[in-house]
């Protein structure tokens, strides 16, 4: 499953406030809780905990995962039952002077579901689960060639990745000298199947066992991307994987990113055109009907404030502190809020014009 950037954010935020978190002893407590899991097990748990910290010889320690306990367990009691995708629970002193009292508590229901069982006290809470969240587990792979380059890369969440490129040394069309034009052709065949054959070779192995690998996407000028497609070079494993083969301008860096503009309508349903489709919209309106929209921190807080917000669009070039307040405002007109990568051309565009847009309900600003 692949996380919303607005889902990611707030779990960014979540677990970048845990890490800074450090407990001088062993007395941060951390619980998963799986989905579908008896919350009141988990509670009988953590009390028979309580019973095991009495035997804590530090008094200190003692008290603190004891205190640590009773807060979670009181948290935990405010839930009918266990969320949707379970939820993750985090309990500690986070007092900064030795021997002060500043016990805390902290959950979250993540976006993706809770498979493990988890109890730990440790002097960190545990992250990793959803660290691994936050990780784009899908992925396309990226094939750009002509009769002479290759480049092959992955697209993992909004971010081109190059793995390798080639290079062959096959002759150009024009006749070479001394050669009769039919064994030239027949040379330059011979080296541009052998061209190909390396970079399936090569395709093979960077995407064979690839984990998470939804589909390759095959682009290139002229004929060569069909050629090497409909050629018996390709294994059959990895031609199945085939979803897309576009006709491009350009080879190279260059090409990786025209084949993924190219191929919006098959990654249609992926974050990364979600984001380039609404951040468009917003520029075309800003070019046709610039009533509609409004950019900058200042501009959009004023139409926040009039209700006139539908889409807020929110680079994640802000700082956190800026991103939860006009969040929250937002919220109270029921706009639909966005965070929008810097990875992206379309979200660089954002960047540069404030960081900050809105798409309007009603043509609310005059120019």
């Amino acid at each position: 499953m692949a996380l919303t950037e607005h889902q990611k954010y707030h779990l960014k935020k979540f677990v970048k406030e845990l890490e800074a978190k450090q407990a001088r002893h062993t007395e941060f407590v951390s619980v998963y809780v799986p989905q579908d899991y008896d919350l009141n097990k988990i509670i009988g748990h953590l009390s028979q905990e309580q019973g095991t910290a009495t035997n804590i010889k530090s008094a200190q320690t003692r008290n603190n995962v004891i205190d640590a306990l009773e807060r979670m367990i009181k948290h935990l009691r405010l839930y009918k039952q266990t969320p949707q995708n379970g939820m993750a629970v985090f309990s500690g002193n986070v007092a900064e002077r030795e021997g002060s009292s500043d016990v805390k508590v902290w959950s979250i229901e993540p976006p993706i579901p809770v498979k493990t069982r988890i109890y730990r006290c440790d002097k960190n809470f545990q992250l990793d689960i959803l660290r691994e969240m936050l990780e784009a587990k899908e992925a396309y792979g990226l094939i750009v060639l002509d009769a002479r380059d290759a480049i092959i890369a992955v697209l993992k969440g909004k971010t081109i990745v190059p793995l390798m490129k080639t290079h062959s040394h096959v002759p150009g069309k024009m006749k070479a000298g001394g050669q009769s034009a039919h064994r030239f052709q027949q040379n330059r065949e011979i080296a541009v199947k052998a061209h190909y054959k390396k970079v399936a070779d090569y395709v093979k192995e960077q995407f064979l066992t690839y984990e998470g690998l939804k589909g390759i996407l095959v682009g290139g000028p002229g004929p060569t991307k069909y050629e090497f497609v409909d050629g018996n070079y390709l294994t059959g494993d990895i031609k199945k994987k085939v979803i897309g083969i576009k006709d491009l301008s350009y080879t190279e860096e260059t090409g990786l990113q025209e084949l993924l503009d190219k191929s919006q309508d098959i990654l249609a349903q992926e974050e990364i055109t979600e984001e380039k489709k609404i951040v468009n919209r917003f520029l075309e309106l800003l070019a046709t009907k610039p009533g509609k929209v409004a950019y900058g921190i200042v501009e959009v807080k004023k139409m926040i404030d009039l209700g006139a917000v539908d889409i807020l669009l929110l680079s994640e070039a802000l700082d956190d502190t800026t991103i939860d307040e006009l969040e929250n405002a937002a919220k109270t007109f029921s706009a639909n809020i966005r965070i929008i990568s810097t990875e992206t051309r379309e979200g660089a565009q954002l960047r540069d014009l404030g960081k900050v847009a809105a798409i309007l309900r009603y043509e609310a600003r005059t120019e």
